[in-house]
C-alpha cells in the first residue's frame, strides 16, 4: 500500500503531523469499508424482508437469509479492539435507507417470480415498515 509506505517515510524523517494525516486516512479508509460491506448486507436483509412482506409468506431460506445478514451486519459493525461500533444507530439507519432502492429493484426480479418492475413493486409495501423491522432486529440481536 502507498500509503504504509508514506507513513513510514514521514516516520522516519520525524514529520509527525503529516504522518498523523496519513493515520487518518487510513482510519477513514477501513471505516468506509466497514459501512460498504455494512451496506452489501443491508440490500440482502431488506431484499428478504420485501419478499416476505409482499407475498405475505416465508421461506427457511429468507429466514436463513436475514439472520445471516442480521449476523455479518452486526459483525462487521463491531470494533473488536477498541470496542464500540464504526457506525452508530443514525448511520445505521441511513445506510438502511440508502440500501432500500438496490433492494426493491433486486427485490423486484424475485418477488412473485419477477412479475414486477421496481416502479410496480415500490406501491406494494410500506417503506417505514420495513426499514423499521430491519433497525429493530439489526438492534435486538
Amino acid at each position: 500500500m502507498e500509503e504504509l509506505a508514506t507513513l513510514r517515510k514521514y516516520i522516519e524523517e520525524h514529520d509527525y503531523n503529516k504522518a498523523l494525516e496519513i493515520v487518518g486516512e487510513l482510519e477513514e479508509m477501513s471505516k468506509e469499508d466497514k459501512l460498504n460491506k455494512i451496506y452489501s448486507y443491508c440490500v440482502i436483509l431488506l431484499i428478504h424482508l420485501i419478499k416476505q412482506e409482499v407475498e405475505k409468506r416465508t421461506t427457511r431460506s429468507w429466514d436463513v437469509s436475514i439472520r445471516n445478514s442480521i449476523r455479518e451486519i452486526n459483525r462487521t459493525n463491531r470494533r473488536r479492539k477498541s470496542g464500540g461500533t464504526y457506525a452508530d444507530n443514525a448511520e445505521l439507519l441511513d445506510i438502511i435507507n440508502e440500501a432500500m432502492p438496490s433492494a426493491i429493484d433486486r427485490a423486484s426480479l424475485e418477488v412473485k417470480e419477477g412479475l414486477y418492475d421496481s416502479s410496480d413493486l415500490i406501491v406494494l409495501f410500506d417503506h417505514n415498515q420495513v426499514l423499521e423491522k430491519a433497525f429493530d432486529l439489526i438492534n435486538n440481536s
